[in-house]
């Protein structure tokens, strides 16, 4: 079968239309691993899901990525609500650039999102392709984070002193479980190779990433928010427009990916999974 892919026009993205995604077999599941990676962003509209099919769907992809801070929906182990209320008046949840979970040892290879209760405007989801970022990068900044190693941690947002802390508003109504945990770190490369492609790219961004390993910290905070500045430039970035019952996947290994408002007075509740970081895949020649 061939799939019906229709790309963006933007910086990555594709909508893929006309699939049943609870009926996919294995040559479906590798034809869509394949328009995954090229795209790096896929959006699957009118999906009739069940929390059933959502798991099923991203077991084809990979295992179950680790929630460290959220807490899962009743009844489930690997699905978390992302979800706003109407009168809610906490701050807009992920609203930041993020890679999900970099400050873990193996962040998730992707993440599945499921759009259940979606506002009639505002929501979208912006995300910004790092390979391209990467590649249009001057040499001269490039040359700057060659071989220097991140230090990662989740600290900003789920210590308690976080952003999702003690002091997170009290109406929030996703399940955000802050940690002392938070305040432990990891390193990653700030340039990776994505095991499957082959392509380097940028990895995660200033906030989940807290300093660069042996180097002074103002010096370091200096050159992550250079590289902020030019990895979030709108040139690289898609700006995805929900629907009910759309599935979208993501590559977190090269996209970052911000949430944005607009949608006051009305309820948004998406289901959330995480495709965990997949040993099994073989690596690119």
């Amino acid at each position: 079968m061939t799939l019906d892919i229709v790309p963006s026009g933007q910086a990555c993205g594709a909508t893929v239309r006309g699939l049943d995604l609870r009926t996919i077999d294995d040559e479906l599941v590798a034809e869509i691993r394949a328009a995954w990676l090229e795209h790096k962003v896929l959006a699957f509209p009118d999906q009739q899901f069940t929390d059933d099919d959502l798991e099923r769907f991203t077991l084809h992809f990979g295992p179950f990525g680790q929630e460290p801070f959220f807490a899962p929906i009743d009844g489930r182990v690997h699905i978390a609500a992302i979800e706003r209320r109407a009168d809610e008046t906490s701050p807009l949840f992920a609203e930041n650039w993020h890679s999900d979970w970099s400050f873990q040892e193996n962040p998730p290879d992707g993440t599945c999102l499921y759009g259940k209760v979606i506002p009639p405007h505002g929501g979208d989801t912006l995300y910004a392709n790092q390979t391209a970022a990467l590649a249009a990068m001057p040499q001269e900044l490039r040359s700057r984070i060659e071989g220097k190693i991140a230090v990662h941690s989740a600290r900003g947002g789920y210590a308690p002193d976080g952003a999702y802390g003690d002091n997170d508003a009290d109406d929030r109504s996703m399940r955000i479980r802050p940690s002392e945990e938070a305040y432990a770190t990891q390193l990653h490369p700030v340039i990776r190779t994505h095991r499957e492609t082959g392509e380097e790219s940028l990895f995660s961004v200033l906030g989940y990433i807290i300093g660069i390993d042996g180097m002074d910290d103002d010096e370091a905070r200096a050159l992550l928010a250079e590289v902020y500045a030019w990895e979030t430039r709108e040139e690289f970035q898609y700006q995805h427009t929900w629907e009910p019952d759309m599935l979208v996947m993501w590559d977190n290994r090269c996209v970052l990916h911000r949430a944005t408002g607009g949608y006051d007075g009305y309820d948004r509740l998406l289901h959330r999974t995480t495709i965990g970081y997949n040993a099994a895949v073989p690596a690119s020649a």
